[in-house]
């Protein structure tokens, strides 16, 4: 069974947390003219299996986005990871990653809610003993800050993110009409199985540039690379500007201009969704999921860095006695 949270500023937000996959379950809005806009797309709790696929809200480690052939090299040494099924690549940590397990309540109080987990020596195939935290806590009214620490027994790779998908204008809209700015001038192409084709691109005259605001619809499939993924799905290395959170790292605004997201965070990339594959994904009330229902914006580091030190980034891999520590802000304005 799986514990169900609130957390609620006074005349501000509230959210919902699950202790199944350190979840964002949902998250209310306070408008001007009084009425409240659910802007994070939600999940039956439990979630059945369509829905734990798409990732709703979870907290994803041990690493988040795709390891390419299941397998991270360090240095000379190659470590094989768990496959996901039917496939040569892990997504997401793995079949069996924090996306699906039940993670401890660790602490609860009106602004802050924490779960710990532990992931054992081997677990979906990463080394050492790994144990984390992950953080939900009103910074302010309108602010949400998810803080993610770990710490292990053996060298390994971790990066830790939350998936959770928006739609700022509070209904079953296509969140494609929202306007969005990445601050980023690179982004990672892909291959057919979305594993990272190595170097970084420049967005410039390309449809991946969101350094000013544009609607998604405005390039959408203009790229052979987003033809390639079925629309966005791809990484950006965030603008130095970003680090430490001194400056956004995206923006996203509704379609009516009544509601604006600022995401900043302490990691060095950024992936872009656009659920073009949400089709179908059970919701609570019963109505499945249209496609591109919710955006997905999630910090991390980009997708299989184990096994490309030369990318320009920090390195996502935690030493014994060091501690993994990165935030996400996610900050809400009308």
């Amino acid at each position: 069974m799986s514990d169900t949270l609130r957390l609620q500023a006074d005349g501000g937000i509230a959210l919902s947390l699950s202790t199944l996959g350190a979840a964002w379950l949902s998250c209310e809005v306070p408008m001007p003219d009084g009425t409240r806009r659910s802007v994070v797309l939600q999940r039956d709790d439990p979630p059945g299996e369509a829905a734990r696929k798409a990732f709703l809200g979870a907290t994803i480690g041990r690493y988040a986005n795709r390891i390419g052939q299941a397998r991270i090299a360090d240095g000379p040494h190659a470590i094989a990871l768990q496959p996901d099924p039917g496939s040569r690549h892990q997504l997401h940590g793995g079949p069996q990653g924090f996306h699906s397990r039940h993670w401890t309540l660790a602490h609860a109080d009106d602004r802050s809610v924490r779960f710990s987990i532990v992931s054992a020596d081997g677990d979906q195939g990463y080394p050492g003993e790994l144990r984390a935290e992950v953080t939900y806590r009103l910074a302010d009214s309108m602010t949400v800050e998810i803080e993610a620490t770990a710490t292990t027994n053996a060298r390994t790779p971790v990066c830790l993110t939350n998936h959770a998908y928006f739609n700022l204008d509070g209904s079953a809209s296509d969140v494609r009409t929202h306007q969005l700015r990445i601050a980023a001038d690179r982004y990672l192409p892909v291959d057919a199985a979305l594993i990272p084709l190595g170097p970084l691109a420049d967005v410039q005259g390309t449809g991946f540039d969101f350094r000013s605001p544009k609607a998604l619809t405005t390039h959408w499939m203009r790229d052979e690379q987003q033809r390639i993924a079925g629309g966005y799905d791809h990484a950006y290395l965030l603008d130095t500007a970003c680090a430490a959170m001194a400056s956004p790292a995206a923006v996203l605004a509704s379609a009516d201009g009544r509601l604006r997201l600022a995401i900043s965070t302490t990691l060095p990339a950024l992936q872009l969704y656009g659920g073009q594959f949400l089709d179908g994904i059970p919701s609570p009330d019963g109505q499945p999921h249209a496609a591109c229902a919710g955006i997905a914006l999630e910090p991390e580091f980009l997708p299989d860095s184990p096994n490309h030190p030369e990318w320009p980034q920090p390195s996502c891999w935690l030493n014994p006695g060091e501690v993994y520590r990165h935030v996400i802000r996610y900050a809400f304005r009308r």
